[in-house]
């Protein structure tokens, strides 16, 4: 059984899956604009929500940062730009992959 691992690289806007320390998806990110930037550190992913509404296209994935998550978008020319309200936004094709992969309890770094 794999054991997956989430990395947010800030700089490169990138969201890397890794089986133990070997990337083996990556994925472009939207992240968090200057007044309202992704945090940093270290989280879990706590839940996960289809069709979740609104702004967070078609998956949210909750993190253990209060009103912090990855998620898709109804705005895909986002994506590779600092946008959010310090979520990481997804393609929502992306975001669908993603959430078959990862369980709830995936450890997710977020770093600069």
């Amino acid at each position: 059984m794999p054991k997956y691992r989430i990395i947010v690289d800030l700089s490169d806007r990138q969201l890397y899956l890794l089986d133990g320390n070997i990337v083996i998806r990556a994925f472009p990110v939207g992240i968090g604009k200057m007044l309202t930037r992704t945090p940093t550190g270290v989280y879990t992913i706590i839940n996960k929500q289809a069709n979740p509404g609104g702004p967070f296209g078609a998956f949210w994935m909750g993190l253990s940062k209060p009103h912090y998550g990855i998620h898709g978008t109804n705005d895909p020319s986002s994506i590779g730009r600092e946008v959010s309200l310090g979520c990481i936004r997804m393609y929502n094709s992306d975001v669908l992959q993603l959430k078959d992969l990862v369980p709830v309890h995936t450890v997710v770094t977020i770093r600069e």
